[in-house]
């Protein structure tokens, strides 16, 4: 599979929050190398040490950059440890982040990616001999995003094509006995539960209702459909379930966060 020629974007996602200068520093070394580099923040605000977040996020976003875009991804609990860098190349568009799950959403959607292993022994061929062993953002990922969106360096210079990555630390939906089961993935700043159901599990349902906590909540199109207060699930902007509060914080209401399970079932169905 050839990738787009590098068009000098860089999207940026961390768990390093705004607070320290980390998201700063992988920055002044992107632009250090590559000055005419045009940064995009997807997130920081990752929850920290969890590669399942970030890795839904990615693989639901990436695409809508143009091709040749880079997109770095540093949620890394295994820093310094023996854990690999990977490189994966899919759709145009080359992502690098740790192999520790992070980037298995996206091989999972688009099954054509070819996956390359960073070799270590190969950094020095670019000035990065001193590494440190808990930054790896600022001595890895971001010298790197640079030389690959300047067009000095393409994968293959990087590692070996493998077909081996660490799975996602979340498990995909299920579908049994007529009920679709998953977790949320995350919260948004709406307060929105996101799950990992794709709207391509509720095709079957007829009138597909959600249980999450305490709650059996129906499917609507859209906020507007549910009174101000009313607890209600859609399919969002990303094509997955998500539960809502009309006007309101789901999360809070509910007392549900990442990693709570929801299921749907048919109310016709199951009435």
């Amino acid at each position: 599979m050839e990738r787009a020629d590098a068009c000098g974007v860089i999207t940026l996602t961390t768990d390093f929050g705004h607070k320290d200068p980390f998201v700063g520093v992988m920055k002044g070394r992107i632009y250090e190398r590559f000055p005419a580099a045009r940064i995009v923040d997807l997130t920081h605000e990752i929850l920290v040490h969890w590669p399942a977040e970030a890795g839904f996020w990615i693989a639901r976003s990436f695409e809508y950059f143009p091709r040749g875009s880079i997109h770095v991804a540093v949620v890394d609990p295994g820093v310094g440890t023996s854990r690999d860098i990977v490189l994966v190349e899919a759709a145009g568009h080359l992502l690098l982040a740790p192999d520790n799950g992070l980037l298995a959403p996206v091989v999972a959607r688009k099954p054509e990616a070819v996956i390359r292993r960073l070799d270590p022994s190969r950094l020095g061929a670019f000035g990065l001999g001193r590494v440190s062993a808990t930054f790896h953002g600022r001595d890895i990922f971001a010298p790197l995003a640079a030389e690959l969106a300047s067009g000095r360096c393409d994968a293959g210079r990087l590692g070996p094509v493998t077909t081996s990555l660490v799975p996602s630390w979340v498990d995909d939906p299920t579908a049994i006995g007529g009920a679709v089961s998953g977790v949320v993935i995350t919260v948004d700043h709406f307060g929105n539960l996101i799950s990992n159901i794709d709207s391509r599990w509720l095709a079957g349902f007829v009138e597909p209702h959600v249980y999450a906590g305490n709650r059996v909540l129906p499917v609507r199109r859209t906020y507007g459909d549910a009174q101000p207060g009313d607890f209600l699930a859609l399919v969002n902007s990303f094509d997955v379930l998500e539960i809502a509060r009309a006007e309101g914080h789901a999360a809070d209401a509910l007392g549900l966060s990442r990693g709570a399970p929801i299921v749907v079932r048919d109310a016709v169905r199951h009435s």
